[in-house]
């Protein structure tokens, strides 16, 4: 899991990224301690989220340890699965750039305001905490197909793209006309792509308590100004939270126009071990192959022996409507509860593996319930030469060398030498190949992405394809920034000496379209009771609010913020 942990470079982030991070949280802290649910305000000092400056990851870590769980940095989106095994880890993954002042609203791509202040405070709650920890271990299980991960590399490069400064119009066009016609032609959706669903329904815009009125705990509402307000609004449909939440699907460039509403937190958990139970993880059976096979990705398929086979999976033979055999390409491993078994690594089947499934042609005893002697009865036992027939075609003919058994005592594994494999007229193994390892199992009772063993193979296969862009700064940018550095540290008490006066004359000189560090001025400015100065800074955000209305509601709370403190104290 660590080839997708970048540095989180805390000194990286200038002074206008530490007054957005101020301002959304000021604003969402005060307006969210009325509509989120309790957990939020809470989990703000549990989990170390200062409203005041940007977390540092490695202090949140110091904090979040006493509640079981740790945050690491990463480059905005990673694959689904991969989010999903951190979190079963118990490990808050966060993207650690965070929105431009330009999208200080709503940002497509995953930044630390959405993760840091939006997913980490309500995980001090603890049932919340277990529904998170329970769904990552679920959902890395997942079994995905191929257009799943095109999918994935389109939502990440276009959230990219529309965060950086100066992308042309037509190359945002192009990336989302390219979303739209694969989320148009998925064909029928992955368990991954319905796992998905659950998460951003629950985990990102999820609602709790009455339908009448429900509070917020989802974290992407948790980190918007614009959607906490607007979701509480009677345009947003609230519908109650169940399975059927697996089977909506939500387009993340928008408002969403319909929320879930779960009652409680332990509903979820109930509604997620409802999804998990139509999962090929609990259901296994020639569903079960097949998605395997659709996937093309390292898969594991469990038998009834509890032997799990880890690979690639290419082919299956079936017989009224049963698995009867499958076959992995390339490097396979077996495993026997999640422990790789002496002797069958990648190094010892480089080449696939494939193996019968099911009960013998004529006798309902399965192999892997018959006793030693039963085992001598039927003459599989080693040294002797033996032909068995399956159901559903397939001979396996050779010199038994050995069994291996499970804890149980179970056979799971027969050895075999000069052996050759048919299915009719088609060989599927002839004794040029070496032994024989045949799987025991009557049936396939899971399937599931990952090797059962992590140890297995090597899963360092993270290819980034694109990273976010950090924006070119102008001499006019830089110096701004520097600015927002003096009026901070004004605030903080790091350096009294700056002149706000010339600061603010500076503004409306050379940057008359700012309006945050103006903002934050009146905010100094009322807190030393120079209303002179207040009403001039008024003023001029008056005149940017004419010139740029679309910014008339984030002055106007900014101001109003300040004022409420002001009558406050």
């Amino acid at each position: 899991m660590k080839q997708y942990i970048k540095p989180q470079n805390y000194e990286e982030y200038t002074a206008i990224d530490q007054a957005v991070w101020r301002y959304v949280m000021r604003k969402n802290v005060d307006y969210l301690s009325k509509v989120a649910h309790r957990s939020y305000v809470d989990g703000l000092a549990k989990t170390g989220i200062s409203i005041d400056h940007i977390p540092n990851m490695y202090g949140m870590n110091r904090i979040l340890k006493e509640i079981g769980w740790a945050a690491v940095a990463v480059d905005g989106f990673i694959p689904p699965s991969a989010f999903m095994e951190f979190q079963a880890y118990n490990v808050l993954v966060i993207a650690g750039d965070i929105r431009q002042l330009e999208h200080i609203e709503y940002t497509p791509a995953p930044d630390i305001i959405h993760e840091g202040a939006g997913h980490a405070p309500i995980i001090a709650n603890p049932e919340y905490a277990e529904y998170l920890r329970r769904f990552g271990e679920i959902g890395c299980k997942a079994l995905s197909n191929a257009k799943d991960h095109e999918l994935y590399e389109a939502v990440r490069h276009l959230s990219i793209i529309k965060e950086a400064p100066g992308t042309p119009e037509k190359t945002i066009e192009e990336a989302e006309k390219k979303i739209e016609e694969l989320q148009n032609n998925m064909g029928e959706p992955s368990e991954i792509a319905l796992i998905r669903n659950l998460h951003w329904w629950t985990v990102e815009y999820g609602l709790i308590g009455s339908l009448e009125r429900p509070k917020i705990y989802g974290a992407g509402l948790l980190s918007s100004i614009g959607e906490s307000a607007w979701c509480m609004t009677d345009k947003v449909k609230k519908v109650p939270y169940s399975i059927e939440a697996a089977h909506t699907s939500f387009d993340i460039t928008k408002p969403q126009p319909q929320l879930f509403v779960t009652p409680d937190f332990a509903y979820l958990s109930q509604v997620l071990e409802e999804f998990a139970n139509t999962m090929a993880l609990r259901k296994g059976g020639l569903d079960g192959v097949k998605k395997v096979i659709a996937s093309k990705e390292l898969c594991t398929l469990e038998l009834s022996t509890g032997l799990q086979i880890s690979g690639s999976f290419t082919r299956v033979i079936e017989h009224q409507n049963l698995p009867v055999y499958i076959q992995t390409t390339g490097p396979t491993a077996l495993a026997y509860r999640e422990k790789e078994l002496v002797g069958h690594s990648t190094k010892n089947h480089p080449d696939g593996f494939g193996s019968p499934i099911g009960k013998l042609k004529g006798i309902n005893l399965a192999i892997e319930d018959m006793s030693p002697r039963d085992l001598k009865a039927y003459n599989i036992y080693e040294g002797e030469r033996k032909t068995l027939e399956f159901e559903g075609g397939i001979k396996v003919e050779g010199e038994i060398i050995t069994g291996t058994r499970n804890l149980r005592g179970e056979i799971i594994l027969i050895t075999f030498k000069d052996c050759t494999v048919t299915h009719g007229d088609t060989v599927l193994f002839e004794p040029s190949y070496g032994l024989y390892h045949m799987a025991v199992g009557d049936k396939i009772v899971s399937a599931f992405n990952g090797p059962a063993d992590l140890s297995s193979f090597d899963l360092i296969t993270h290819e980034v394809t694109s990273t976010t862009i950090k924006p070119v700064l102008s001499p006019e940018r830089k110096k701004l920034q520097q600015l927002y550095r003096q009026i901070r540290e004004f605030r903080e008490g790091t350096n009294t000496t700056i002149s706000r006066n010339k600061v603010f004359k500076e503004i409306r000189e050379n940057y008359p379209d700012d309006w945050l560090l103006s903002v934050e001025l009146y905010e100094l400015a009322r807190n030393n009771r120079d209303e002179d100065f207040a009403s001039e800074i008024l003023d001029h955000l008056q005149d940017v609010k004419h010139k740029h209305p679309e910014l008339g509601h984030l002055i106007d709370d900014g101001i109003s913020l300040v004022d409420a403190e002001k009558v406050a104290s």
